[in-house]
């Protein structure tokens, strides 16, 4: 429930922020209902020709540019206050259609178009009727003795209410003005209060649709991590499938044809360089395909991954096994888990200084747990590039965790923590 904040009177502050945001309201809303009217009427002309149909279609959507404009204005009252969020998801696909037929499903849409019929047809009268009555009305009062100035000996009457023909009248009548508009501030300022309010309440987003955008964004980082993870699976197999066999052929048929040149000569020498590079690049290659997703983590699971990582690791690792192995978890958790290691076993080779690691895993309660340990010269900075960022993204949309423990002068402790059930294979 929106609460409702009575401003203090005062002619400073609060109360010309009540007065603009009233006063630019009722200009608004006016302007709203004569270009409303002439596109309705002009719509209405237009059907006959089969061209006012988009228009009136168009018209339901009037409402979205106007919101937008009344979120901002929100801020007249409180300058500080950071515009609203709009309420509209972003479509799946782009393109107008998409757009169009979005914004036609949401509640938003429909609650911003009764906000600008409201707007046109009885909230900016109110909001020059209230600004009349507390500002306008006072104001005739005050100007009494400058009326009577003008107009001479003949007395006038202020605001049509009674007759003033002298200056202590006239004095006094401004006096009474003036005060009329230091009590008439309070009820202007709670008027524009409950105004701005009511505006929030039909075009800020609400908690349902808040939540709606947050679960449609986690969704989408879901879809993205699922489509980089095939993605990856299928350069995986093209480079095993195709590149490592090719290679494996070109290898084999120099290594015949080396059988084949005479030995000692300079053809057995180029054959022998050339068989050698072979080599090597065909051992990069399977060290590429092996991080883009190792097989052994596919086969035999994290555990079995884990230690892979730690064999091949620059820095001794040693491996907590007091532990039960663990079980088989879903694809996505253990690859993210792996490369989480093989990113932290990286980061000690290359940064740490340290000359023993350490990696500890479990899952007990539905969450797997990975912590790795080194005896590090410490003062590790997730923001410096260690590619522990992305990571963490990706764990988020795991609902998992990933905490950095790395005081200067060590030890480093990087701990990940991602809510699974075991399943079997």
């Amino acid at each position: 429930m929106t609460s409702i904040t009575w401003p203090r009177p005062r002619l400073s502050g609060s109360a010309p922020r009540s007065v603009a945001y009233l006063v630019t309201g009722a200009l608004l809303g006016l302007a709203v209902l004569l270009l409303g009217a002439v596109l309705v009427a002009l719509s209405g002309l237009l059907v006959i020709v089969l061209i006012g149909i988009p228009l009136l279609a168009a018209l339901t959507l009037s409402g979205i540019p106007l919101a937008a404009l009344e979120r901002r204005r929100l801020r007249l009252l409180n300058p500080t206050e950071a515009p609203s969020p709009t309420p509209h998801r972003i479509p799946e696909t782009p393109g107008v259609p998409a757009w169009f037929r979005l914004r036609l499903r949401e509640q938003a849409t429909w609650r911003e178009l009764a906000y600008t019929v409201l707007l046109a047809l009885v909230l900016w009268p109110l909001d020059l009727l209230v600004v009349a009555c507390a500002i306008a009305l006072p104001a005739l009062l005050i100007a009494a003795p400058a009326h009577l100035a003008i107009a001479g000996s003949g007395g006038i009457r202020p605001a049509k209410l009674w007759l003033v023909d002298s200056y202590p009248e006239a004095t006094a009548t401004a006096l009474l003005g003036l005060a009329g508009l230091l009590v008439l501030l309070l009820p202007l300022g709670a008027y524009a209060t409950a105004r701005a309010a009511f505006t929030r309440l039909l075009l800020a987003p609400r908690e349902a649709e808040l939540a709606e955008s947050l679960a449609e964004v986690t969704r989408s980082r879901a879809r993205l991590v699922d489509a980089f993870e095939a993605e990856r699976r299928r350069i995986e197999r093209d480079l095993h499938d195709g590149a490592q066999q090719r290679l494996v052929a070109l290898t084999m048929m120099l290594g015949l044809a080396r059988l084949d040149a005479a030995t000692g000569g300079p053809l057995e020498e180029r054959l022998a360089v050339a068989y050698d590079e072979a080599g090597h690049v065909l051992t990069e290659l399977r060290e590429l395909i092996r991080g883009i997703h190792p097989q052994v983590l596919a086969d035999y699971g994290l555990t079995a991954a884990v230690e892979d990582a730690a064999d091949r690791s620059v820095v001794p690792v040693d491996m907590d096994g007091t532990g039960p192995p663990l079980p088989r978890l879903p694809e996505p958790v253990e690859s993210a888990a792996y490369f989480v290691v093989r990113e932290a076993l990286a980061n000690v080779g290359r940064h740490s200084g340290a000359t023993r690691a350490r990696i500890a895993t479990a899952h007990a309660e539905g969450v797997l747990r990975v912590e790795v340990h080194d005896d590090g010269r410490g003062g590790a900075d997730p923001g410096r590039g260690t590619g522990l960022t992305g990571l963490a993204d990706r764990l988020a949309v795991l609902d998992g965790r990933l905490t950095l423990t790395s005081p200067p002068g060590g030890p480093t402790v990087l701990s990940v923590e991602i809510p699974c059930q075991a399943e079997a294979r």
